[in-house]
């Protein structure tokens, strides 16, 4: 239970590393929309700086946050009602990150299993940015206070070792300056696997672009993709037990019910006994109509790239002026000496 005293305040974020994608509005997006407006004040972010813990190509790295951005706005995020930026923006939060990582144990980060799994056979030679962005993952989210943050499955360990750095930063000091962030779970059926492959979550890294479907995609790119994404012979079931041992079919299934907003039992009792000639063309108007009027509106805001940069340098004078009276209370516990900082 999160104390009356701090702001309902909701923080999260998305690398800039391009090919933003339907997994990522499913499993991200829509939810930070949904969240906007209600009971939280809301900061989402464009996280260039752990963008770079591995090489990015400048000109790239530039063109995918702008895009991201416009992926955020195009998906329904206000920048009059979210506070929109990029990290590298907000010192604050690399300030901040210095802090917790004399806070966080080195034991804690070698039990990340993200970096383990990025980093591979090749730990050694793996940069340090990579090893450490845990610590800038809980500056990025207590640099506001924030409350609670979405999570998938392969964020919650991060989460947990943010509040473990609050506990321990509040232990150390003998304050209760940090929340104890509250993740909030997205619900069951966002988990976008690949259209090639049902085993797989859908990924931008993948080699091929058939296996996933990309925001900037076009209707007819986005109707083509889901004609030819791998099924099995059968007919469609009745029931979601019927898809155990399918897992292209319960992908498909479960990509047109959030689309449409149901669960999965309300889309087969709709279409159960249809076969996929006939269930494909239904979930690709359907995609169309949700998808298309997005990417043609990224579309648009690439071609002004300067108001990218407005709203961008705009959000960022808001989460600094939330963000700079935070580290400078954190210096003044930690004992800094020296002039106001903001």
């Amino acid at each position: 239970m999160i104390d009356s005293k701090f702001t309902p305040r909701v923080f999260s974020g998305a690398q800039p590393s391009g090919n933003l994608h339907l997994g990522n509005y499913l499993g991200a997006l829509r939810n930070w929309v949904r969240m906007q407006g209600s009971d939280y004040q809301t900061i989402y972010c464009m996280v260039d700086l752990h963008a770079i813990t591995v090489w990015q190509d400048p000109k790239e790295l530039q063109h995918a946050t702008r895009e991201l951005c416009a992926g955020y706005i195009a998906s329904g995020l206000d920048p009059e009602k979210s506070i929109l930026f990029n990290q590298s923006q907000v010192p604050e939060h690399a300030q901040l990150a210095w802090i917790f990582n004399c806070v966080a144990r080195l034991g804690w980060m070698q039990r990340m299993t993200q970096f383990k799994d990025k980093a591979g056979k090749n730990a050694q030679n793996a940069s340090l940015g990579l090893f450490a962005y845990p610590a800038l993952m809980a500056a990025d989210i207590l640099v506001y206070h924030a409350t609670h943050v979405p999570v998938g499955d392969d964020q919650k360990q991060h989460l947990e070792l943010t509040r473990d750095i609050a506990t321990k930063f509040n232990h150390d000091y003998g304050v209760d300056f940090f929340p104890l962030t509250e993740p909030v779970i997205k619900g069951a059926g966002t988990r976008v696997m690949s259209l090639r492959d049902g085993s797989k979550k859908m990924s931008k890294s993948d080699p091929s672009d058939m296996t996933r479907i990309n925001m900037t995609d076009d209707a007819e790119t986005i109707a083509k993709k889901i004609r030819k994404a791998k099924t099995d012979p059968d007919a469609l079931p009745s029931e979601v037990d019927g898809l155990d041992n399918r897992p292209e079919a319960r992908n498909l299934v479960n990509i047109y019910a959030a689309l449409s907003d149901q669960t999965a039992d309300q889309v087969l009792a709709d279409v159960g006994g249809k076969q996929f000639g006939e269930f494909k063309p239904m979930l690709a108007d359907l995609a169309v109509a949700k998808l298309s009027p997005i990417s043609t509106e990224m579309a648009r805001l690439m071609g002004e790239e300067a108001e990218i940069d407005r709203i961008l340098a705009n959000g960022a004078e808001k989460a600094r002026a939330i963000a700079a009276p935070i580290l400078q209370q954190t210096y003044d516990i930690v004992g800094m000496v020296g002039a106001k900082r903001g």
